[in-house]
């Protein structure tokens, strides 16, 4: 990703926080959230992508967690909503290849760029996802609200 790609996406990032009144006033250090604090949990959501696992997926999430796939749809609530969403959303995925890198840390908020690629093997395609996460967590380190945007992009299965 190019430096003025990247601070264009940490400027939104940083500008959505504000405008939102997601992030709040106080110091990261204060809340105890870290990069790499941040980066474990996403390595979480990694290896429960990876493995199709959305019992692991779900208790990423606190019990009463929010997580927005889509700007224009209500969320998903709590733990059992996102779990039923990662059971359905994973079923027509196969070699999932998950990628992430921590853009900002403010407050209780983190955002993070991240990429996935998958066979689905329904039609045989390669899907391609590039997306943006925007999170909110808890004093114990679960996600308690995921919002994301995202870009798709399927390449058809070559015939024989």
């Amino acid at each position: 990703m190019n430096k003025l790609f990247k601070r264009l996406i940490i400027f939104f990032g940083t500008t959505l926080l504000f405008v939102s009144g997601i992030m709040p006033a106080y110091a990261t250090e204060q809340q105890g959230l870290t990069i790499a604090k941040v980066e474990s949990w996403l390595k979480g959501y990694e290896e429960a992508w990876e493995t199709l696992d959305a019992d692991k997926a779900a208790m990423l999430f606190t019990e009463d967690a929010t997580y927005q796939e889509e700007p224009y749809k209500d969320p998903f609530q709590g733990r059992k909503d996102i779990h039923e969403y990662w059971s359905t959303v994973t079923a027509d995925q196969k070699d999932v290849d998950f990628t992430f890198e921590v853009l900002t840390v403010m407050g209780n908020t983190g955002t993070a760029h991240w990429h996935s690629e998958f066979i689905q093997p329904s039609s045989g395609s390669t899907i391609i996802l590039d997306g943006i996460f925007l999170l909110e967590f808890s004093q114990e380190g679960l996600c308690r609200s995921l919002k994301e945007w995202w870009h798709f992009r399927a390449i058809p299965a070559k015939e024989d």
